[in-house]
Formats: structure tokens, sequence, C-alpha cells
């Protein structure tokens, strides 16, 4: 059984839309802040606009459908177990199996602050969602689910240890509680489970930064 700690603050819900392809919560009535997702994803739509074309859009969508539905999935399952409530599997296979595949990673976890739960922070200017804020071989952890079709190689995912250290750094402005290291869990139809532990946060504290204006760079030329 997984223990809950809850947060000593309420961690309000936010709400969230698309506008222009990007993503926006609204954090009062009258602030809107960037999606951290959208941020960190700046450094990847140069590859990503590429291989989109090399494969064709057609091919392109039904491959981004396809991971969509898989890493939802997977998340929903992940966030059934670890609220206790897993008892019976009716799912598409491929998540089933990919659970399967981490499930043993995902016993590391435990004394649980808060799960897909809104963070933001107003000195980054940025919101999001984060998987899960918890106790990883009990150091206070901020941990993200993925999948993946093949094993992913570090240098490929710099984007997932930012996206992870703006959430640390969110639930600290929020909280008043720091969080020690991110943790990157990745389920691959490969069979493996990867797992990617972090400490060094003022790193990607740093390179945070870098995406922020880059982003800002990007679209004030838009």
């Amino acid at each position: 059984m997984f223990n809950f700690v809850g947060t000593p603050v309420e961690l309000k819900e936010l709400e969230s839309y698309e506008r222009d392809g990007k993503r926006f919560y609204l954090v009062d009535d009258n602030l809107e802040y960037r999606s951290v997702t959208t941020v960190t994803s700046i450094r990847s739509k140069k590859s990503i606009a590429e291989w989109r074309k090399r494969v064709g859009e057609e091919v392109a969508n039904a491959t981004s459908a396809r991971a969509s539905r898989r890493g939802t999935t997977l998340h929903a399952i992940i966030e059934s177990y670890l609220k206790n409530e897993l008892q019976k599997i009716n799912e598409d296979p491929l998540p089933t199996t990919l659970f399967k595949i981490c499930k043993s990673t995902l016993d590391r976890i435990n004394n649980i602050h808060a799960l897909e739960a809104p963070l933001y922070s107003h000195y980054l200017r940025l919101a999001g969602r984060v998987d899960c804020i918890c106790e990883f071989d009990g150091i206070l952890s901020i941990v993200d689910f993925k999948s993946a079709t093949k094993v992913k190689e570090e240098e490929w995912i710099e984007n997932y240890f930012v996206q992870e250290t703006a959430y640390a750094a969110m639930y600290y402005e929020i909280t008043g509680i720091k969080v020690e290291q991110i943790v990157t869990i990745i389920a691959t139809e490969d069979g493996e489970c990867q797992v990617f532990i972090k400490r060094d946060l003022d790193k990607y504290f740093s390179l945070l930064k870098e995406y922020i204006k880059e982003f800002e760079d990007a679209n004030t030329h838009e």
C-alpha cells in the first residue's frame, strides 16, 4: 500500500486551454501562464518538423495519435495503482504490458505528496501538471512517467529533466518544500524500464531559463 502525506497547502485546480497551438493555464482571473511543456519543447520543434516531413503527415499523425493513446492510458493505470485502487486491468494490452514492465520501479515510490497535480510559478511565469511528487528510494522527488517505442538515449531527453526541474521550482515556491531529485521513468516497447535520476537541479534550472529565453525570442519574431 502506498502512503499519502499530502501537501501543506491546497494545490488549486487550474483551467487550461489552447491558443495558436500553445497551451496556457489561467492562474487567476486575469493572469495566464504558459505551459511548461510548451516552453520546454522549443528545442525539439525543428527535429519534429523534419521527421513529419520525412515520413509524411498521414504517418506522422497516426504515430503521434498512437503514442498519445499509449501514454494517456499508461498514466491512468499508474495513477490508479499509486492510489491503491487498481483491482483488475481491462485496458489496451500495450499500456498494460508497459505497466507490468515498470511496476517494480513504481514500487520504489512512497509517501506521496501529490499525483497529477497543478503547479505554477509567478517567478517563472509558467504552469503545468506534475505526474507525481513523492519519495523515490526515500528521497523527495519529482517523478515523471513516460512511455516510448524504443529505449531513449539520455541526450535526447534533456527537455524532460528541464521540465521536471521546473515542477520542483514551482513546488518549492508554493509550499517552501525543497525537492531533492528528479526521476524519469520510461517504459519502452523494447521491454525495458529506463530510470534516470538527477540531483544537480541547479544545472537544469539554468537550462530552464535558457529554454524560456529561446521560447520568448522565437515567439517575439513570429
